[in-house]
Order: structure tokens, then C-alpha cells, then sequence
């Protein structure tokens, strides 16, 4: 009986929630305020992409669904998944085949004291690291790796959940 509530689609996306704000706030004040990493473009579409899936993940914890609904809740973390594994797999590709030349924009500092506030902040958002550049790793794999790897994690709990054959008690 135990094993069937931990098991429980809500107590999956419940903890596919979790996930996504640990690794939003990591990025931010670990990463990012505390390392010093500046986030690329395609680091601040991955964020993206993970607070998408916390949102429907959230929101399926909340309503608890059942049946088509379930399914409709688990296809959409999973799609939101393998566009985040996209973006991933691309960003690993060009910290393994950088490009020749790399043009990244303007730094945070400089956006904030040259732009008026309605033109700074779309680009705060737009990152100003360099895609190619490996800061961190662990475990031999890159920041873009490990969010590869949770994406998928994410893409195939949610749709475990949902399609899964609860035992009989």
C-alpha cells in the first residue's frame, strides 16, 4: 500500500516540480551568483524550459488527474522535455565543436547602464555567456548534460506515471 502512494502520478509530478525549482534556484544563486557563470542564451532557454515543466507539473499536483487528463498533463511534460533535450543536445554540441567565431552580445553591466529599463530587460534575460565555454562539470558531463539528462528524466517519469499498470493490493 505504501509503494502505490509513492508511486502516485501526483507524487510524481509533485516531485517533478521539486526538481525544476532546485535546479532554477541552483542555477541562479549557485551558478550564478555564487560561481560567477554567466548564463548563456541557450542556459536561459533551459531555464525556460524547466520552469514550463514545473508550472504543468505543478499544476497537475494540484488537480490530480485522472485518465485522459493524466495523459494530457504527462505529454506535455514530456514534449516540454524533448524541446529542453533539444536545446541540450545542442548546446553539448557546441561546447564539443565550438565555432570559430562566437559573438555573444553585450555583458550585464553594460546592458544595465547604456539601455532604458524596457529595452535592458529583454536582454537580461537573453544571457551573456558564451555557449560554446565549459565552466563546470561533473561527473565528466557539462551544465548542458546534466539538464539533458533531468529532461529526459523528467519526459519519462511523467509518462510513466501516466501510463503505468497499478498493481492490484
Amino acid at each position: 500500500m505504501a509503494s502505490n502512494v509513492l508511486l502516485h502520478p501526483r507524487v510524481v509530478f509533485a516531485g517533478i516540480f521539486v526538481a525544476c525549482v532546485a535546479m532554477v534556484l541552483t542555477a541562479i544563486f549557485y551558478f550564478q551568483q555564487e560561481l560567477g557563470l554567466e548564463p548563456c542564451p541557450m542556459c536561459i532557454l533551459s531555464r525556460y524550459t524547466f520552469i514550463a515543466i514545473a508550472i504543468v507539473a505543478l499544476v497537475a499536483t494540484l488537480h490530480g488527474p485522472r485518465g485522459v487528463a493524466l495523459k494530457a498533463y504527462a505529454a506535455v511534460v514530456a514534449l516540454l522535455g524533448l524541446a529542453g533535450l533539444g536545446v541540450s543536445l545542442r548546446h553539448s554540441y557546441l561546447q564539443h565543436f565550438p565555432p570559430k567565431i562566437e559573438s555573444c552580445g553585450a555583458d550585464l553591466e553594460f546592458i544595465l547602464n547604456t539601455l532604458p529599463l524596457s529595452q535592458a530587460f529583454p536582454r537580461i534575460f537573453a544571457g551573456t555567456g558564451s555557449c560554446s565555454k565549459v565552466d563546470w562539470s561533473f561527473l565528466g558531463l557539462s551544465i548542458p548534460e546534466w539538464a539533458g539528462v533531468w529532461f529526459l528524466g523528467f519526459a519519462a517519469a511523467a509518462l510513466w506515471a501516466a501510463f503505468r499498470k497499478p498493481r492490484a493490493g
